[in-house]
């Protein structure tokens, strides 16, 4: 039996393979603003640049530093033994693959696109299809390890971007989630997310902690990811969607405090379908909000936190 992408992750882990590093947080000159909001039943969370802590502070497919491609995909290409079925052409393996993986991208953002929003990438997908193109060429793989070219291309993923940008836990995330759950309070995810996310945000929790499972932390009827959905914030849907789920709980928008650190993609839209919000302005690295966008009633959070273990006053945890 193939490995699940969480064995997948602990593997590499085992490896003792250099991984490049987030860079450290940017101070931010925000005050936080924590007065217990009262009605809320339910937590959702944003993850890159909230909960994980990410390079550039947000996930990339393709980043605007040329060096930092070339090194994720040199190393991808290394990784998979994917060069002996690559057409051969005058320039490295690395600007071939940057090619068609680039191209593979574009097509998916085209493909998946609806009217007014705003369309995700899922680079599992992209990278299963770079196998399948390169299995015309006779490529092989370790079927028994990897799987099927679906779970391959997910493991691709995951290697690719673990290679292109350093992420760790958020301080105090896993002590924040863990204070939210053990209040009583329901919790899940509303978040643009990679098909590895979940692995990812296990692996960031475990080497902070000691969290066995998500499930400890997240009801998982409360996860509402873009990749599944094929849309990425802000996209109206995607908030409309995990609404439609709380609703058939019976927590309306009113009791539902939505965290993230993007005001204007994120924080807003939350807004504008009922939801509560607060503002993480713990590093200046993924904070998208100016001072103006704060003081805008059509855009001021509920709350603004600096450091996510301030969760427990919002919600007044003793």
């Amino acid at each position: 039996m193939s490995m699940t992408l969480q064995e997948y992750l602990d593997w590499l882990d085992g490896r003792g393979l250099i991984w490049p590093k987030a860079s450290p947080p940017v101070a931010t000159r925000a005050s936080p603003y924590t007065k217990p909001l009262e009605g809320i039943r339910a937590v959702t969370w944003g993850i890159y640049g909230t909960l994980l802590r990410i390079s550039d502070g947000e996930l990339l497919h393709e980043h605007p530093h040329k060096l930092r491609m070339q090194v994720a995909l040199e190393k991808t290409v290394h990784e998979f033994n994917m060069w002996n079925s690559m057409h051969r052409t005058p320039e490295a393996p690395w600007e071939y693959m940057h090619r068609q993986y680039a191209k593979a991208v574009e097509e998916q953002r085209m493909l998946s696109g609806r009217k007014g929003e705003t369309p995700e990438v899922n680079s599992a997908i992209v990278w299963t299809r770079l196998v399948r193109q390169l299995q015309l060429k006779k490529y092989t793989y370790d079927a028994q390890s990897y799987g099927d070219p679906d779970e391959l291309g997910e493991k691709i993923a995951y290697f690719f971007h673990a290679s292109l940008q350093g992420v760790e836990a958020a301080p105090h995330a896993c002590e924040a989630l863990a204070a939210v759950r053990e209040g009583g309070f329901e919790q899940g995810l509303l978040a643009n997310a990679q098909a590895f996310t979940l692995a990812q945000l296990l692996r960031a929790f475990r080497q902070a902690g000691t969290l066995a499972t998500l499930g400890d932390l997240f009801h998982p009827g409360f996860l509402t990811l873009s990749y599944q959905e094929g849309l990425r914030k802000p996209s109206r849907t995607l908030y409309r969607h995990a609404l439609e789920r709380f609703e058939r709980r019976g927590i309306p928008p009113e009791r539902i405090l939505h965290v993230g650190c993007r005001l204007r993609e994120d924080l807003a839209v939350a807004r504008e379908f009922g939801m509560r919000t607060a503002l993480y302005a713990g590093d200046g690295t993924s904070l998208r909000a100016t001072k103006a966008d704060v003081r805008d009633p059509r855009l001021q959070p509920d709350r603004l936190l600096t450091d996510l273990s301030q969760i427990r006053e919002i919600l007044d945890l003793a």
